[in-house]
């Protein structure tokens, strides 16, 4: 199912007894927090979505919790269960010749959905919902039920939203998650970590100049940037997948959609932004201009600490006639974020296996909040096989940032932790199986003596045999024959158990 926008897939959830409405007065600053992360962390049965309806000192409804489950982000994708997801995209991206006319027919209709939903090139309308209202020189951040998260904050923070902002040299528009912290009515701080999208584009912009990060005093061009609350569910978590540089998020979108993102031109920057959005604040960061961004209470459940980071100049904000505020929180896991990336993770196996064939499936459990662990089980063929890639996943994107890997063997189950950790604990000769490098680390460890740079381990968690030099004889697992279960299957329900 194609959404419209975030209000009809709020409805659908509704529907479903997955949205509750909270009407009772709350405050933007800590209770909204403290209530979402109840609800987040508690039985499923009652993790829902929240609508707080009663906001005190705003008109404007605030959403939260939105895709915190795996049925509510498995419905604002549009399959019935997260696998699907990489089984549509291991479809498209199968580049073995099909044989017989019934293959070569169904791969073309996959070829075509895609198209259909990519389309062409972004579709540009002439006016949306989002510019219902547009608010110029009486703008201001201070009209926004901006949240503060945690206590040791440093402000409130805009933490759900889509960054546009365009390469200055290809042109090249890049949609990023980064969390922007309010500095006053008409000033953020754009929080893009330096492995970002985002970031890169800033660097980009000083090079024009000819400036050098710490040197040059040459003035970088301003870059204008569009920051966009709410919209289509898809394209609200484009804006986290890990997508390649020069691949727009948006198409991603589309063809998760079945068919392509409406745009309207921004009234102030020469961007373009979805037309169904809830509110869109539009301005340019000052690549010349840093301010202390931080503290924050992070994904890591540490908060990071204030460093400087670039400024966002607000030039407008528009918005429905009655809008939504979409937001999240991070910290401790499990909260929110977890099942964004349990959707990248799902997504992305098909293009893992492209480069790394022997990948049978891989997990980035939240307690490794994503780039602290990646579980892989392989179909072992030869000796170093595992090492092989422990490195293959190290060279993969942002997974250069992945701080450990554990191989394990095929009958192995990733999603099941006690079983990995029964595996990598019990098969693992830590003097030979364990690699030790040095590498990229996630701009948000503060585990790193250097910052974004530190130590990362790989383990070979798989049954060794003589040509690794393990000469004992690997032992087998201790099952039970089938004859018996089959039989204890048959008496089960007359033991009373």
């Amino acid at each position: 199912m194609a959404f419209k926008d975030m209000q009809e897939f709020i409805a659908l959830l509704e529907k479903q007894g997955e949205l509750v409405r909270i009407t009772a007065p709350v405050s933007r600053d800590l209770e909204i927090t403290e209530i979402a992360d109840r609800v987040m962390k508690g039985l499923a049965a009652k993790n829902k979505a929240l609508l707080f309806e009663n906001v005190q000192g705003f008109s404007t409804p605030v959403a939260i919790n939105l895709f915190g489950s795996d049925k509510r982000m498995a419905l604002a994708l549009g399959v019935d269960d997260l696998d699907e997801l990489n089984q549509r995209l291991a479809k498209l991206v199968d580049f073995r010749l099909p044989q017989g006319l019934g293959p070569v027919m169904d791969r073309a209709a996959d070829f075509f959905g895609a198209l259909k939903g990519i389309g062409l090139g972004p579709t540009v309308v002439r006016s949306g919902p989002a510019q219902e209202v547009v608010e110029t020189a009486s703008a201001s951040l201070s009209s926004l039920p901006v949240l503060k998260c945690w206590p040791g904050d440093g402000g409130r923070f805009i933490t759900l939203m889509q960054v546009i902002t365009r390469d200055p040299v290809s042109n090249a528009r890049n949609v990023g998650l980064y969390r922007l912290q309010v500095l006053d009515d008409r000033r953020l701080a754009m929080h893009w970590q330096r492995h970002k999208g985002g970031a890169e584009h800033e660097r980009k912009a000083r090079e024009l100049a000819g400036a050098t990060p710490a040197s040059s005093t040459a003035s970088a061009p301003t870059i204008p940037c569009a920051i966009v609350l709410g919209g289509d569910p898809a394209s609200m978590w484009c804006a986290s997948a890990p997508l390649p540089p020069n691949i727009d998020e948006y198409m991603l979108a589309g063809w998760l959609r079945g068919k392509p993102v409406e745009f309207v031109k921004c009234a102030t920057q020469p961007l373009e932004v979805p037309a169904n959005a809830e509110i869109v604040i539009e301005g340019y960061v000052d690549p010349n201009e840093h301010e202390l961004e931080g503290p924050f209470g992070d994904h890591t459940g540490y908060y990071t600490p204030a460093e400087p980071f670039p400024v966002f100049h607000l030039t407008a904000i528009t918005h429905r006639k009655s809008p939504i505020y979409p937001t999240t929180i991070v910290g401790m896991p499990p909260v929110e974020d977890v099942y964004l990336g349990k959707a990248t993770e799902r997504l992305f196996l098909p293009l893992m296996r492209l480069f790394l064939p022997e990948v049978l499936d891989y997990h980035m459990p939240p307690q490794g909040v994503f780039h602290n662990l990646v579980i892989v089980k392989i179909k072992k063929r030869y000796p170093g096989h595992a090492r092989k890639v422990m490195f293959g996943v190290w060279g993969l994107g942002l997974l250069m940032l992945a701080k450990g890997v554990v191989v394990v063997d095929d009958w192995v189950d990733v999603h099941n932790l006690s079983e990995v950790a029964w595996q990598a604990l019990g098969n693992v000769d830590w003097a030979r199986d364990a690699v030790i490098v040095e590498g990229p680390v996630d701009h948000l460890d503060h585990a790193s003596y250097r910052h974004s740079f530190g130590g990362k381990i790989g383990v070979d968690a798989t049954a060794k045999g003589p040509d690794e030099g393990y000469t004992r004889g690997w032992p087998e697992v201790a099952r039970m024959d089938e004859a018996t279960k089959k039989k204890i299957d048959e008496m089960w329900g007359r033991l009373g158990l």
